[in-house]
């Protein structure tokens, strides 16, 4: 039997069409920390500097139809302080669906004062605010895996969801947390019918602190919730270690029972790394590698 068509009974079976390839939107441990305007505007223009990600994931995966994505987001100040801007576009494929999804966020942020935790780490005392919109391209190659005489598999299907999202962010020097909701409409303005997507919540919150009386090793435990109406609850915990933003490395526990493993170093003044590791357990085989390009503008990733 086709392993593509295996892949998508699979998905049908377990939580229908879209809540399974809305799971593989959740950003595994490597993006959330490094990309956290692709769920939450208000994170958008938080560092001093433009900040451009791509990343891509499960290109490497030996199993035809198995999840990956790529991505690509930038991420940047204006000359007005209080005001933010991100956008971006990534792409999730799982067997024969595949999602792109396109978007712009805005930002207005109250700054308490610009105080750094460190001298290497950018850390400021604010409360933002953010909205996001954008478009989600869908598409279903159903006529690739040739069934005959079913009428939910006579033609492909191709979907122009447009969104509308907001969050909000609060960061301090130990702690941050942030709420959002980068899709409220839904699939309420597809343009097919037969199109299911719903609403996913994220709660990302985490604590800082630092191992050496200089404050050169920080470290950093950290919580994904992801809640999607008619599907479980998933949680992300991890933890990174970071050198002076010189290196740093991170494990972490997803609660669809898999782990995350994360090593990055900085390239040069502009420029860093990481590679990601996800394994599945309960005896699944599936492992996923990852890698994220950061790049920082002007003073990059050394500060003053």
């Amino acid at each position: 039997m086709n392993i593509r068509f295996i892949v998508l009974i699979s998905i049908i079976l377990s939580t229908g069409f879209l809540h399974s390839i809305l799971g593989q939107q959740t950003p595994i441990f490597a993006d959330y920390n490094y990309n956290s305007v692709v769920f939450n505007p208000a994170h958008a223009g938080f560092y001093e500097s433009t900040d451009i990600i791509v990343n891509a994931r499960g290109h490497l995966n030996g199993i035809e139809g198995s999840p990956r994505n790529i991505g690509l987001s930038i991420n940047t100040p204006t000359n007005a302080k209080n005001v933010g801007l991100g956008g971006g576009v990534y792409s999730d494929q799982i067997g024969v669906s595949r999602m792109t999804n396109i978007f712009g966020a805005y930002s207005y942020k109250l700054f308490f004062n610009s105080d750094r935790s460190t001298w290497w780490d950018y850390n400021p005392h604010v409360l933002s605010f953010g909205i996001t919109g954008g478009m989600i391209i869908y598409g279903e190659d159903l006529l690739s895996l040739e069934i005959k005489n079913d009428p939910k598999f006579a033609r492909n299907i191709n979907a122009l969801v447009p969104t509308i999202g907001a969050g909000v962010f609060y960061n301090r020097e130990r702690i941050y947390i942030g709420f959002s909701a980068p899709n409220l409409l839904g699939d309420s303005l597809s343009s097919e019918d037969n199109v299911n997507i719903s609403s996913p919540f994220y709660l990302l919150t985490g604590y800082r602190f630092f191992a050496t009386r200089f404050k050169e090793i920080m470290i950093n435990p950290s919580m994904l919730i992801k809640y999607v109406s008619g599907a479980p609850m998933q949680v992300d915990l991890n933890t990174k270690i970071n050198y002076k933003n010189k290196f740093e490395v991170g494990v972490g526990y997803r609660t669809n029972a898999s782990v995350n493993f994360l090593a990055g170093f900085r390239i040069s003044n502009n420029c860093r790394v990481a590679y990601n590791y996800n394994q599945a357990l309960d005896n699944n085989p599936m492992s996923t590698h990852g890698i994220v390009l950061n790049f920082r503008l002007n003073e990059g990733f050394s500060f003053r």
